[in-house]
């Protein structure tokens, strides 16, 4: 009542003591404060929404956003980077590194259903199966001299890799080998066969993975059904 007394003599025109001017602020920025809060829980614009919508949603992962660090490199139409991987490493260091394990893998795959059908690549693997080939030629210290030879190759390759990264302008994967195939095609045809290679590299780490589980889980050989 008190409260409404002020009020009212306030709205009269009458003068409000000092104490009662006091009384009237702090209940004002009591309620302003309550608004402000109110404010703040209140649901956000439907713009923001909008927005989220309209992100670039990548065609691999249609439910996740496109991964802007894949545009200007083979294979931007897929846009497959569901852990964001492009986002915490060089995009160049991300592809040297698939086309390399894409192509050990085509040899790999080839290698390996080689050996099952019969071919012999080192005399101490007569008669030895794929599988059965690597615990063998550890122990008879073959696959020591093969790792000493990878380690070369390694440390050679990687000369080509930090120049790449340190702004060198060499494409991943380009060793200069291979580059006469290319003459006289156009740009399109040169961009369907660097496709063509990292699908194909795609293709093969999954075989041989699927070919060495198959084989070690039923021992059997090609076609490595169980």
């Amino acid at each position: 009542e008190k409260s409404i007394l002020v009020t009212a003599r306030f709205a009269c025109g009458n003068l409000l003591t000092v104490k009662e001017q006091q009384i009237l602020t702090m209940k004002s920025v009591v309620l302003a404060s309550l608004f402000a809060s109110a404010a703040a829980f209140a649901p956000a614009k439907s713009a923001s929404k909008a927005t989220a919508l309209n992100v670039e949603k990548s065609p691999a992962v249609p439910f996740l956003p496109y991964p802007e660090n894949c545009k200007g490199y083979i294979g931007e139409d897929i846009g497959f980077d569901p852990l964001r991987i492009s986002d915490y490493f060089p995009m160049d260091y991300l592809r040297e590194s698939e086309i390399k394990h894409g192509r050990i893998a085509q040899l790999a795959i080839v290698g390996y259903i080689a050996v099952d059908l019969g071919f012999v690549v080192h005399p101490l693997g007569q008669g030895l199966s794929s599988a059965t080939a690597h615990d063998a030629l550890v122990e008879k210290g073959v696959m020591g001299n093969a790792l000493l030879w990878v380690c070369i190759f390694e440390m050679v390759s990687y000369l080509a890799v930090a120049e790449m990264l340190q702004g060198s302008g060499r494409e991943p994967g380009d060793f200069g080998f291979g580059k006469g195939f290319l003459k006289g095609k156009s740009e399109a045809q040169i961009e369907k066969l660097k496709y063509q290679e990292i699908m194909n590299g795609r293709l093969a780490m999954m075989a041989f993975g699927g070919a060495v589980t198959q084989s070690v889980l039923y021992n059997t050989g090609f076609p490595y059904f169980g």
